[in-house]
């Protein structure tokens, strides 16, 4: 009696239970998109951040939607996962011009004092946008354990970091400089799947034409060991600066005589990224908590040649350049979307679920080699990365030169996002995609 007492004042919720019972993932189906409407009061740290260097990335990014169709999207390679037209988180480039064109008039305002610049900036994102917080939900399969459990939210994702490298380099080949900087070779023909399936959206590969059909392009091993007599390169560089500049995407190469070269991405062979840090913990090389660029940086340069081409090579992905010569110096490197990108405030983000010129608000844990505080800031999405993969998964950008370099190579954080949409997009996305919509 007394048993069937306490349960029912546990199932009436006046008593606790006496434990929570613990579900698996595998009591859960896959996971997709979750939205939810938040408020600019609900993102901690918005008031304390100046936007001023992010509005003048935005207008940026603005130049590329004012160069566009108004009628075409905004985002091609939108791909969410949710077999709905209704839905976008990307929209039309229609819906990114006005607050486009009153940026750009805002930014060239005068103000009597910096408070009140960033009050009137701030204003502005809070009167054109509506904040979306990204995150992915994972239901109870209806047939599992878990059936009766809530579903699971996961809004949190990893944020890493990119720079800008300067590195030695030569216009002819010597001992020090053996790795050439390959323009994109005449014979790679890159292939967006969206064209073809609409399920394919965001989904690209690359390839040669043999015979009469599109074969896998050369992997990396295949390209180091070809002979690239009719294909002149465009410096030379150590070995292990190449693999970095790859992964970087774009850099500065510095010659003897003090001549300098900007470089930045131009095509890639098709093949997957493959993080070289976790084919070495899963080797032994190296334990899961000390792999970072610099880490791995060093292994490769004490170990043998041999060894540290072979490591490079798990990585089948490969990264043409081409010259930046003509992009302003005083300016980051072209991203993915073609405008110059800022430190600290462009983020490299999926594009399957992501607008390029789209601003993004972060909260991510603190990154010891920046600051003891989390990084809680406006960012704008202006680029792209073989390993940036999912809604919640960001890469900043951190700028050129060594300090850059010790900040990126070392992120790999924790954090939230919030997309900031423009009200007419956010006000079409359907009251069913969005979590606890009234």
């Amino acid at each position: 009696m007394i048993a069937a007492i306490m349960a029912a004042l546990v199932f009436s919720g006046v008593l606790p239970p006496y434990y929570e019972r613990e579900f698996s993932d595998d009591d859960f189906g896959p996971p997709t998109l979750d939205l939810k409407l938040v408020r600019f009061d609900d993102l901690s740290g918005w008031l304390q951040d100046d936007p001023g260097p992010a509005l003048e990335t935005f207008v940026r990014s603005c130049a590329r939607f004012e160069e566009s169709d108004p009628e075409t999207p905004a985002n091609p390679l939108e791909n969410l996962g949710i077999d709905d037209p209704a839905l976008s988180l990307s929209g039309a480039v229609a819906d990114w011009l006005r607050p486009c064109a009153e940026a750009r008039a805002l930014l060239v305002s005068a103000y009597s004092d910096p408070g009140g610049r960033r009050g009137a900036l701030r204003a502005f994102f809070e009167f054109h946008f509506s904040p979306v917080e990204i995150a992915l939900s994972r239901a109870p399969l209806p047939d599992g354990p878990a059936r009766r459990a809530p579903p699971r939210i996961e809004d949190t994702g990893t944020f890493t970091g990119y720079f800008e490298p300067v590195y030695e380099a030569s216009l002819q080949q010597d001992g020090d400089h053996t790795a050439p900087v390959l323009p994109r070779p005449d014979d790679l023909i890159e292939v967006d799947l969206g064209q073809f399936r609409d399920a394919l959206k965001g989904e690209r590969i690359a390839g040669r034409v043999e015979g009469g059909r599109l074969i896998p392009y050369d992997t990396r091993a295949a390209i180091d060991a070809a002979d690239h007599g009719n294909q002149a390169p465009l410096a030379w560089l150590d070995p292990n600066d190449l693999f970095f500049l790859q992964i970087q995407g774009s850099g500065r190469l510095v010659f003897d005589d003090g001549a300098m070269m900007r470089v930045g991405y131009a095509a890639q062979n098709g093949h997957a990224y493959k993080a070289v840090g976790r084919v070495m913990v899963e080797r032994g090389i190296m334990p899961l908590e000390a792999v970072s660029m610099q880490s791995i940086r060093g292994w490769l340069e004490e170990a043998p040649p041999e060894e540290a081409q072979t490591l490079r090579e798990e990585n089948a992905s490969y990264v043409y350049f081409r010259s930046l010569d003509d992009v302003d110096p005083a300016l980051g490197p072209l991203g993915a979307q073609g405008a110059p990108l800022t430190p600290e405030r462009s983020l490299a983000v999926d594009r399957r679920y992501h607008a390029l010129g789209a601003p993004v608000w972060v909260n991510i844990e603190p990154v010891e080699e920046y600051d003891e505080k989390p990084i809680r800031r406006l960012m704008i999405a202006q680029d792209t990365g073989g390993a940036i993969k999912g809604p919640v998964r960001g890469d900043v950008f951190w700028g050129s030169g060594d300090e850059a370099a010790a900040i990126a190579g070392a992120m790999n954080a924790k954090g939230r996002m919030t997309v900031l949409l423009p009200r007419r997009l956010a006000e079409r996305i359907p009251r069913k995609y969005l979590r606890d919509a009234p």
